[in-house]
């Protein structure tokens, strides 16, 4: 069931004047001191085609809008900016990860984010920011700043986790021999770090171009906050290059004690192979009942037989033993 519109808040000077109905966004928007700021969360079609009428947004961002799993990205329409978020959400500690994405519409006075299959909204965003008057008051620059914030904050948890999975798989390695299940639970890890990797590498290239060189003017003097975004986004892909380096050698570890563990078996299998082997071949011989062979009519010639056996078996015990086959 779409949830559709979550808030429309109009602001003016950094400070909330009122909610208001989609039908009067326009009118605000058209005051040179205030700003809109509306979210809405898994609208149909309708709903933002509604919407980017209110606000004249560009047909082209808002067919982009309205499709999900893009890559994120930062696109430019005259003043106005696109921006596409993607999330990457825990919703409980054994539960898969999520992949959402939230569009932003950013304006000289409006704000509006759709999201797609976000597990935790942003309410407590714009509360944090109602709370700060005077950074609020930089407009929709940084309630931009402040989504694009959270979005990244947000994959601390997640990557916390995936650590936490690699260092358990890592010990078990040791514990006892790789199976089917231990790889394929590597491969599954590779998959949810991979996830994240595919979230957080292009955002890097959209936080890069907000600070420093060439800036879009609804960002103009907000260059500090968004070089703090790209240096969180630069913490977790560096740690995520790390999973995948560690991920790699593990599992090149878990195919190698495979290996070692087939390649004992097999010693095993051919030293009982000769034990086996011995006595066989003995017996063999003695079983011929050829007419004239030595020793048919010794007194001792069966008890012989029996302690050339196990003497041989013994001393290849013996051997087999100190060659760590047995």
């Amino acid at each position: 069931m779409p949830r559709m519109l979550v808030n429309c808040v109009a602001y003016e000077n950094g400070r909330k004047l009122a909610d208001i109905p989609v039908e009067d966004i326009s009118e605000y928007v058209a005051r040179p001191d205030c700003f809109v700021w509306v979210a809405a969360a898994d609208p149909p079609d309708a709903e933002i085609d509604r919407l980017a009428e209110e606000f004249g947004l560009h047909e082209l961002a808002v067919e982009d809008a309205k499709r999900p799993h893009q890559r994120p990205k930062l696109d430019e329409y005259g003043e106005d900016l696109f921006a596409v978020l993607r999330t990457v959400e825990r919703p409980a500690p054994e539960a898969d990860l999520v992949e959402g994405q939230v569009a932003v519409f950013i304006g000289r006075n409006y704000v509006l984010s759709v999201r797609k299959n976000v597990v935790k909204g942003f309410t407590d965003v714009r509360a944090r920011n109602e709370r700060e008057p005077e950074l609020l008051r930089h407009g929709s620059g940084y309630v931009f700043y402040a989504l694009m914030d959270a979005v990244v904050d947000r994959y601390f948890p997640v990557l916390d986790s995936l650590e936490e999975e690699l260092e358990r798989l890592e010990e078990s390695i040791f514990r006892s021999t790789p199976t089917r299940a231990s790889i394929e639970a590597f491969y599954d890890l590779k998959h949810e770090v991979m996830t994240l990797k595919h979230a957080v590498g292009p955002l890097m290239e959209v936080a890069g171009k907000l600070y420093g060189g060439r800036v879009p003017a609804l960002c103009a003097g907000l260059g500090e906050y968004f070089r703090d975004v790209y240096d969180h986004l630069q913490r977790v892909n560096s740690a995520i290059e790390q999973m995948r380096e560690m991920l790699q050698t593990a599992i090149s570890v878990s195919f190698t004690l495979i290996n070692l563990s087939e390649s004992e078996t097999t010693k095993r299998l051919a030293a009982w192979g000769a034990l086996i082997t011995i006595p066989t071949l003995i017996a063999g011989i003695y079983g011929m009942n050829f007419t004239h062979m030595p020793e048919l009519n010794w007194v001792l010639g069966y008890p012989l037989a029996l302690g050339l056996m196990v003497g041989v078996d013994a001393y290849l015990v013996y051997r087999f033993r100190k060659a760590g086959w047995l």
